[in-house]
């Protein structure tokens, strides 16, 4: 491949010299299922016998499997390739003020630290990632059916790769089943589809099969972590540290997701009300495949918030207070926002103590006590676990957050046809969120029409805006709020062309009931569908003023916005066979304005059901050699409605106040605050046993080890 000399094909050049994924191996297989050769065949069958003709001669290395072990002295290089390259350290990043920090911890009568690890995980959609191209010969023009979740930054990245004008490359992206942060970035089965269609003049097809999917595309986690917490003997916390070793396999997937190289951690604060805290966080290679994208998550948020949740917990055993209470006497005020915290976050708004009293209610909390203690007098280990998060979502302003150089705004357009029939052009991408319903829903709210009369088109680069796409629940924060300024961009055009109509100024109409009404005469007003027919007419109107109702739209938003929310999960743990059983969840969320209360609960379904099966199933494990022991889903385990008890949802409503209606996002919410919820309360199930942390996932060897205070690590099995 070459890049032609541009100004943006320069940049995309300094990308290249630093630290990017080969699309085939050639000097060196740098983790098991790198791609090292592809064949064009008439069927999937011929080419796999294809491939076994071809013959490659491996030379064995020293791997390097353990992150922990990554940085010794005479560990094996992975990425030797890099010029100047000696070690397999990626980069150093810290947030917050480590001198006042360490003035918060000298101050304090309690510190508390610990160890954890995060393992690593696989958003595992439920199709694979895939792509046909097709390269049409009398146009030149390269048409990409691929499941994507950002099909606009895919057609520039391919234009920058390849030297195609951007206006030759079409990417269409239909419904996908699943995408969860695996289908965000670029993968080398889409180039080399891309190459075959261009070398034989045919469509070619790629698609991945399961275990291609759960060991070569994009995974999340795996940060090693330690956490200290310092305390007053009341229960006032006064800072937070953290140290993290981020295992990022052997490209760096994360080299420019934003300005931040570690993503959103440095939310690790939660939602507390801290004097300091300060985080440190080192990123390194290893022959694992490449990642460190969100899966279900904004950008390390989910890891941050597993840190500080775990930390609370530890801490309120420490003092010998009750774990709500511990987090009532430290959660952030609603007078309080909006809240800039100690490493620079600035909170949009939020009553955090209203949720976190409704979800103790909806429990009966202390009934839930009163039942723990008696059952623990007779032998039985029953658990309640508690998390609050707090999320950033809807990525982002343009002057923080950027991908690979293209600023994170989104586009919209709309076209009101003269008979009142609208149709609106997204920049993201679908992959089951129900954007075709929300977003109707917003546009005709804006509009006074019925949501029936609102077609929403994406997925298609031809017919859609530019924009980032679908992930860390920008959709609705960014996307949406693009869908309400440029449905009130055609309802402001509508006004003057509503004046024309009745011949009246257009200072002296209001908006009500979803019609352009005259003040003072309610007899007079025009809906939408009147003033679109106008629009298109002979009518007459101001110089200047153009006809028809379109209008486009691109918006940056000022700020994440972070929706919030109180979790508590009560499980029943068999100490003969470590078996856990989740027996009750209570979920009470705050995204804001709810647009679709329907579409919002099935969203938090699915990230609890997330929640609880990164907590007690779903790891993706190495030998001692590198090769993946969660290659299938035999071994890599997901959760199913048996392992999931009847979700208890709760709800309040905080409206951000930077969004045009209030919205927030909420996509990605239960996958952040489940899984500290589900650990904090097996680990109160087995207090008795003076078990004081374990590694996720909680499978049931994981917790019979820690009762016999042998607790297993779960991203290696040494054999």
């Amino acid at each position: 491949t070459r890049v032609r000399s541009s100004a943006a094909s320069d940049v995309y050049k300094r990308q290249l010299s630093r630290d990017v994924q080969a699309v085939l191996a050639t000097d060196k297989v740098r983790y098991q299922g790198q791609e090292i050769a592809f064949v064009v065949a008439q069927d999937r069958y011929s080419a796999r016998d294809a491939l076994e003709l071809i013959n490659v001669e491996y030379e064995p290395l020293p791997p390097v499997v353990d992150a922990q072990r990554a940085l010794d002295p005479g560990a094996p290089v992975v990425r030797d390739d890099l010029p100047g390259k000696a070690d397999n350290h990626i980069f150093d990043w810290e947030a917050g003020d480590q001198a006042a920090t360490d003035a918060a911890f000298a101050a304090a009568d309690v510190v508390v630290a610990q160890d954890m690890l995060y393992p690593r995980s696989h958003p595992a959609p439920l199709e694979t990632c895939g792509i046909v191209a097709d390269l049409d010969d009398i146009s030149g023009k390269l048409t990409l059916w691929s499941t994507s979740q950002a099909p606009h930054a895919h057609r520039t990245l391919y234009a920058l790769v390849a030297g195609v004008p951007e206006h030759k490359i079409r990417v269409i992206s239909p419904d996908i089943g699943g995408g969860f942060g695996n289908k965000v970035p670029v993968y080398p089965g889409y180039l080399c589809a891309i190459v075959g269609a261009v070398m034989t003049g045919r469509p070619v097809k790629w698609m991945e099969d399961r275990s291609e999917n759960l060991m070569t595309t994009t995974f999340a986690r795996d940060f090693h972590m330690h956490g200290e917490i310092a305390a007053t003997r009341e229960g006032r916390i006064l800072g937070l540290r953290a140290r993290v070793l981020a295992d990022h396999g052997a490209f760096n997937a994360t080299a420019q997701p934003t300005k931040y190289p570690a993503g959103f951690f440095h939310i690790f604060t939660g939602s507390y009300d801290l004097r300091a805290a300060h985080c440190e966080v080192t990123a390194v290679h290893t022959n694992k495949a490449p990642g460190g994208v969100a899966y279900s998550c904004s950008f390390r948020i989910t890891e941050a918030v597993y840190l500080v949740e775990r930390m609370v917990d530890l801490l309120a055993r420490e003092l010998d207070l009750d774990p709500a209470e511990l987090r009532m006497r430290n959660l952030l005020r609603p007078e309080q926002f909006p809240y800039r915290g100690p490493t620079g976050w600035e909170y949009d708004s939020g009553d955090y103590p209203r949720a976190l009293r409704l979800a103790m209610d909806m429990a009966g909390y202390q009934q839930l006590r009163a039942e723990q203690a008696e059952k623990r007098a007779r032998g039985e280990y029953m658990g309640i676990g508690l998390s609050f998060f707090t999320e950033g979502v809807g990525a982002g302003p343009r002057a923080h957050m950027d991908i690979l150089g293209l600023g994170m705004a989104d586009g919209a357009s709309l076209r009101v046809h003269p008979t009142g029939k609208a149709v609106l052009a997204i920049s993201v991408q679908t992959q089951g969120q129900g954007h075709e319903t929300t977003f109707a829903q917003l546009v005709a709210g804006e509009l006074g029409l019925s949501p029936d009369d609102v077609e929403v088109v994406h997925g298609d680069t031809d017919l859609t805006p530019f924009g980032l796409g679908t992930y860390g629940s920008r959709s609705t924060p960014v996307s949406g709020a693009a869908a309400v300024m440029v449905a009130r961009k055609v309802r402001d055009r509508a006004r003057i062309v509503a004046a024309a109509m009745m011949e009246v100024s257009a200072d002296d109409l209001d908006w009500v009931d979803g019609r352009w009404q005259v003040r003072g005469d309610p007899e007079q007003s025009a809906g939408i569908a009147q003033i679109a027919m106008a629009a298109h007419s002979s009518l007459e109107l101001p110089e200047g003023v153009e006809g028809h109702l379109d209008a486009e739209t691109v918006y940056n938003p000022p700020n994440l916005t972070f929706p919030f929310g109180a979790y508590i999960c009560v499980t029943d743990v068999d100490p003969g066979t470590g078996v856990v059983k989740v027996r009750r969840f209570i979920a009470v969320d705050d995204c804001g304005v709810r647009i679709n209360p329907m579409i919002v609960e099935g969203q938090v379904h699915g990230g609890l059901a997330d929640g609880v099966g990164m907590a007690l199933m779903q790891v993706i494990a190495f030998d001692r050699d590198g090769n993946c022991l969660g290659g299938s889903f035999m071994d890599y385990l997901l959760p199913t409605a048996l392992e999931c008890p009847s979700w208890e949802l709760g709800e309040t409503v905080t409206p951000s106040p930077h969004h045009p209606v209030g919205a927030k996002g909420v996509g990605e919410s239960a996958t952040v605050g489940s899984p500290p919820a589900v650990v904090n309360s097996v680990l109160d199930a087995l207090a008795p046993f003076g078990v004081r942390h374990a590694d996720m996932p909680l499978t049931p060897a994981g917790v019979w080890s820690a009762i016999q205070g042998r607790p297993l690590r779960t991203d290696l099995a040494v054999s």
